[in-house]
C-alpha cells in the first residue's frame, strides 16, 4: 500500500523503529535519509532519501515524525508493532495536542500475532489510544479499506492518525457483487464515514447488529452467515474509525446503528473499554479482557472466545433479554 501511494506521492516518506521487513514499512526502490557515506550492503544513503531508518527508538520515531510534519510540505509515517504504541506516547499525544498530521503505523495489532506472547500482544492499547483527543484510531477490515484507510489519512489534516494492522492474512470482500451466499458487500469508500452497513440483513430489516473493527470483521461476517440460517435478520456494521463515525450527521449515525434496533454486539479482540456507547444499555461486547498467551493465532481466537460461534451466541442471548 504504501508503495503504491508513494509512486504518485513524492512527498510521503518514512520508515520504522527497526521493524521495517515485519511492518512493509519500507518504500521499494527509495535510497534512506543518511550522509550517502553512511551507505550499507543493506541500503544507499542520500541527502534526499525518503526511507527512515529510526532505530529501536519508537519514543524518538514519533517525536521526530512531528518535527518533520511541522516544518511543512511533507508527510511522513512511521511503523512499529501496536504494543510498542506504549513507549511512543508522549509523541502521540503532543501530535493530537499541537493538531500535527503525523501518521503511526502499527502491526501486529492483536493477540492474533501468535507465539511472541502476551508481552507483544495488545488488549488496552486500542482502547487507550481511542481515549487520546483528536488522534484517529483506523482498524481497517481488509485491503480495499486500508487503501480508503491511507486516502483518507492523507486528506485529513487537523490531526494525527494511527493505522491498527494485522500480522494475518484476511480475505478481501469482493465490494458489490454478491458472495456464494449472495451477500452483497458495500463499497470500500464508506471507510471514510468511520463505519457503514456491510452486510445488510437479507430482508432488510435487522433484528440484530453486529459491529466489528479489522480482522474480526470476518468474524462478524461467519456469524451473521449462522445466524441468517437461522432465521435472524442481521446486518453487519464494519467500523474502521470510530473517530470518522462520530463526526458524522446524526441521521447518518441513525440510520448505521438504528435505536430500534436494541440488540448489537461488538467484536473487537481487545478491551470492551468503551464499546457500550455503541452497543448501548441493552448490547453486549465479543471482547479479551485479560493479558494474552504464547500460541498461534487459531488457537488463541478459539480459547479467548473470539470466533463466529461465541459472536451468535452474545447476538441470541442479547435478542432473548429484550
Amino acid at each position: 500500500m504504501i508503495n503504491a501511494i508513494a509512486e504518485v506521492m513524492p512527498e510521503l516518506w518514512g520508515g520504522s523503529a527497526d521493524l521495517a521487513d515485519s511492518n512493509m514499512t519500507t518504500i521499494s526502490g527509495a535510497k534512506s535519509f543518511v550522509p550517502a557515506e553512511w551507505s550499507t550492503h543493506e541500503w544507499s544513503g542520500d541527502k534526499f532519501g525518503r526511507v527512515l531508518h529510526f532505530g529501536i527508538r519508537e519514543h524518538a520515531m514519533g517525536s521526530i515524525l512531528n518535527g518533520i510534519v511541522l516544518h511543512g510540505n511533507t508527510r511522513a509515517f512511521g511503523g512499529t508493532f501496536l504494543i510498542f504504541s506504549d513507549y511512543m506516547r508522549p509523541a502521540v499525544r503532543l501530535a493530537a495536542l499541537m493538531g500535527v498530521p503525523s501518521i503511526f503505523v502499527w502491526t501486529h495489532d492483536s493477540v492474533a500475532l501468535g507465539e511472541d506472547g502476551p508481552t507483544h500482544q495488545p488488549i488496552e492499547q486500542l482502547a487507550t489510544l481511542r481515549a487520546i483527543p483528536n488522534l484517529d484510531i483506523v482498524r481497517p477490515a481488509d485491503g480495499n479499506e486500508t487503501a480508503y484507510a491511507w486516502k483518507t489519512v492523507l486528506e485529513r489534516r487537523q490531526g494525527p492518525a494511527g493505522l491498527a494492522l494485522s500480522r494475518q492474512n484476511l480475505p478481501v470482500y469482493a465490494r458489490g457483487e454478491a458472495d456464494e451466499t449472495g451477500a452483497v458487500y458495500a463499497g470500500a469508500e464508506n471507510t471514510a464515514k468511520g463505519a457503514y452497513t456491510l452486510l445488510e440483513a437479507s430482508n432488510g430489516k435487522p433484528e440484530v447488529i453486529l459491529i466489528a473493527t479489522g480482522s474480526e470483521v470476518e468474524i462478524a461476517v461467519a456469524a451473521r452467515q449462522q445466524l441468517e440460517a437461522a432465521g435472524v435478520a442481521t446486518r453487519v456494521v464494519s467500523a474502521p474509525c470510530l473517530e470518522w463515525f462520530d463526526e458524522q450527521p446524526a441521521a447518518y449515525r441513525e440510520q448505521v446503528l438504528p435505536a430500534a434496533v436494541k440488540a448489537k454486539v461488538s467484536v473487537e479482540a481487545g478491551l470492551s473499554l468503551g464499546w457500550n456507547k455503541y452497543v448501548g444499555p441493552f448490547g453486549q461486547s465479543v471482547s479479551i479482557e485479560h493479558f494474552g498467551a504464547s500460541a498461534d493465532a487459531k488457537t488463541l481466537y478459539r480459547e479467548f472466545g473470539m470466533t463466529a460461534e461465541a459472536v451468535v451466541s452474545a447476538a441470541k442471548s442479547t435478542i432473548a433479554a429484550l
